[in-house]
C-alpha cells in the first residue's frame, strides 16, 4: 500500500489538495473543490494532469460548505484507500503571529492560538482552521501539520518588523509579519545558483499580492505587514492606506465589520474597476475604470520594488510568481517597461512564450518567470516532522 501525504488548502470559496507520495514526495494526485451559494464542483487530475474524477453537488440548503467540500475529496481519497493510505497531512495556515514560525504538529492548544490571529486574516485563518477540526473529526489519531505562510519573514530584523508605535503597544503583538512565505520559501530553493542568494525580489502577483526582498535565501524586507490587507492592491483588498481614512471612515459612522468588508472584499482591481477582481477580465475590458485599475496596480508595484530595492541595496534578480506573475506577459512587460531607468529589459518573444528567463543579455537585471508550489513546500514541512516523530 501506498503512504502518502495530504495537503490542504482551505479557503473561503474553494479546497485545493494535493496528494503526495512517501518519502518521494512525487504528486499522484491534486484537485480542488469550487464552492459557490449553489453548488460544490470537485475536480481531480494524476499527475500527468488527466481528469480522472468530477462531479458537482446542489449545496443550497447545506451551511458549511468548506467542511462537506473537505468531506468530498477525503470521501474520494477513502475510495482509494485499496492502494494508499494517509500518514499525515499538511495545512496551508496563513498567520502564525509571534509564537509560530516553524512547521508545527497540530494538538489542540496550537488550534487555540491559531483561533486568536482570526481578526488578522479574516479571509483565511477561520477556512485553515475549520478544515483542521473537519480532518480531526473524521481521524483524531492523524497526524496534522500547520505550514505558516509568515514563517518565512520571521528571520527579518526587528527594524524591518517594527511600526513607529510607543513601547506600550508592544503586548498587543502589533508588527509587520509579512505573508505568501511558503511562496517566497519555494521560489528561492528553486532558482537556479547563484542567483538564488544574490539581492532579489519575488514578486508573487496574484488575487493576493505582495513583493519579497531576499538576499542568501532569506526575507530581507516585504510589502505585506500586520496582515494580509497591506502593500500592494489585489483582486478584492485595497493593499496600503492611509490609517487616517479609518478614521475618517468611523468618524462617519461606518462600523467596524462595514470597513472591514470594504477594505477586504469590495476595493483593490474590483473596486477601482467596478467591473471584476480578475486581471483578465480587466485587461480584455476596454471600459476606462478597467484601465484604471491596470494602472494603479502597476503604478503600485513598481513604486514597492522601488522601496525594496533600497532595502537590499541593490537588485540583481526580479522573479515574477502566481497567478499574474506567472501568466500575464502584458503586466510583466508594463511592470518592467517602468523599471527601464534600472536598465532592465526584457525579450518580447520570451515574455509571451512565459520563458523561465525572459530578460535580454542586456539587461543589468535577470527577469524571471517561476511557477510558484506551495504544496511541494508544504509536503516536506510535513515529511520532516513525521519523519522525527517516526524515530
Amino acid at each position: 500500500m501506498q503512504e502518502t501525504i495530504l495537503v490542504l488548502n482551505i479557503g473561503s470559496a474553494s479546497v485545493k489538495f494535493t496528494l503526495f507520495s512517501t518519502p518521494s514526495l512525487e504528486p499522484l494526485f491534486f484537485g480542488h473543490v469550487d464552492i459557490t451559494d449553489k453548488a460544490l464542483t470537485i475536480q481531480i487530475k494524476d499527475n500527468k494532469n488527466n481528469c480522472i474524477y468530477q462531479h458537482t453537488l446542489d449545496e443550497s440548503n447545506y451551511k458549511n460548505q468548506q467542511e462537506h467540500a473537505l468531506n468530498l475529496v477525503l470521501n474520494w481519497l477513502h475510495q482509494q484507500e485499496h492502494f494508499m493510505h494517509v500518514k499525515a497531512v499538511g495545512h496551508r495556515v496563513v498567520h502564525g503571529g509571534e509564537k509560530f514560525s516553524s512547521p508545527v504538529k497540530i494538538i489542540p492548544e496550537v488550534i487555540l492560538e491559531l483561533e486568536k490571529l482570526i481578526p488578522l486574516a479574516p479571509l483565511h485563518q477561520p477556512y485553515n482552521i475549520a478544515g483542521i477540526k473537519s480532518i480531526f473529526k473524521n481521524n483524531a489519531k492523524l497526524l496534522q501539520v500547520a505550514c505558516f505562510d509568515t514563517a518565512f519573514h520571521a528571520q527579518e530584523s526587528d527594524i524591518a518588523r517594527s511600526y513607529a508605535l510607543p513601547e506600550n503597544i508592544t503586548p498587543l503583538k502589533i508588527q509587520s509579519y509579512g505573508f505568501h512565505g511558503l511562496s517566497y520559501q519555494y521560489i528561492s530553493e528553486t532558482l537556479p545558483e547563484p542567483f538564488a542568494t544574490q539581492k532579489n525580489i519575488i514578486a508573487h502577483l496574484g488575487n493576493g499580492a505582495s513583493l519579497c526582498a531576499t538576499e542568501d535565501k532569506k526575507s530581507i524586507a516585504t510589502t505585506m505587514g500586520f496582515t494580509p490587507l497591506d502593500g500592494l492592491p489585489m483582486g478584492t483588498r485595497c493593499g496600503s492606506i492611509d490609517p487616517g481614512v479609518i478614521l475618517y471612515l468611523l468618524s462617519n459612522n461606518m462600523i467596524t465589520k462595514e470597513i472591514t468588508d470594504l477594505l477586504y472584499n469590495r476595493s483593490g482591481l474590483l473596486g477601482v474597476s467596478g467591473i471584476s477582481s480578475d486581471m483578465r477580465t480587466l485587461l480584455n475590458s476596454k471600459e476606462a475604470n478597467a484601465k484604471k485599475a491596470i494602472e494603479l496596480f502597476v503604478y503600485r508595484t513598481v513604486r514597492e520594488i522601488g522601496s525594496l530595492i533600497a532595502a537590499l541595496g541593490g537588485l540583481d534578480n526580479l522573479i515574477f510568481t502566481a497567478g499574474i506573475g506567472e501568466h500575464s506577459p502584458a503586466i510583466r512587460q508594463l511592470i518592467c517597461d517602468k523599471l527601464s531607468w534600472l536598465n532592465v529589459n526584457i525579450s518580447a518573444e520570451f515574455n509571451v512564450q512565459n520563458a523561465e528567463l525572459i530578460s535580454t543579455e542586456t539587461s543589468k537585471v535577470n527577469v524571471w518567470v517561476i511557477p510558484t508550489n506551495e504544496e511541494l513546500v508544504i509536503a516536506k514541512q510535513t515529511l520532516n516532522i513525521l519523519e522525527k516523530i517516526s524515530h
